[in-house]
């Protein structure tokens, strides 16, 4: 199966990630100047007291503005961009876990072909995104992605997705495909349409349960 990377995702109404990224570093050069400021005056009292201080250079490049964004950057992207309230100005949903997920494939008339179960597990963090789905038959990521929220249905989740068979079935083709999910205002559940292109010609409907 072909290895597959988290990729960036695109946030409709969201906030500017640019604009972020320079909040960011505006915060990391204020609070890089405090620690800078804050160890001279303590060596400035250290020999005022009689002792014999010397900053090394390697512990002001530690507080400099740089190492400060980084460390901040790195906060935000993996843990503070899911917390309350910067959630709600962020305007990002936490859809990262496992879901269960039952699945109806459907024939031209709309009527229900075949059922099928699967499990899929969301990896997030601030910047980038992967949805994997595994079935007893067969697997897909997702390759590009955008969210965007609707102020009466809740969050959508539109993806676009590579399905690969597992060894051992013939009658499956590796094909592309395309999901929209819409996700209830708790993110406990969801509801999905999907649609199947070049390899497997299909369509159908998802249901999502969050596991707990």
């Amino acid at each position: 199966m072909t290895p597959f990377n988290d990729h960036e995702y695109a946030v409709l109404g969201g906030v500017n990630r640019a604009k972020i990224g320079r909040y960011v570093a505006t915060l990391s050069s204020s609070i890089s100047a405090g620690l800078v400021f804050l160890v001279l005056q303590a060596v400035d009292f250290a020999k005022a007291m009689g002792w014999n201080v010397n900053v090394p250079p390697i512990l002001l490049s530690l507080i400099g503005a740089g190492a400060v964004y980084t460390v901040l950057f790195w906060a935000l992207n993996n843990y503070a961009w899911k917390w309350w309230p910067l959630a709600a100005l962020l305007k990002v949903p936490d859809l990262v876990g496992t879901w269960d997920c039952r699945g109806d494939s459907l024939d031209r008339e709309g009527k229900v072909a075949y059922e099928w179960t699967a499990e899929i597990t969301i990896v997030q963090c601030w910047d980038k995104l992967r949805v994997r789905l595994k079935t007893d038959q067969s697997g897909s990521n997702s390759i590009a992605a955008a969210l965007t929220h609707d102020s009466v249905d809740g969050w959508l989740l539109l993806y676009q997705y590579r399905n690969d068979p597992k060894i051992g079935q013939p009658e499956l083709r590796s094909h592309v495909g395309t999901a929209c999910v819409t996700f209830s205002n708790d993110l406990t559940t969801a509801t999905a349409e999907y649609f199947n292109g070049v390899g497997r010609a299909t369509f159908g409907k998802m249901t999502w349960t969050r596991r707990q």
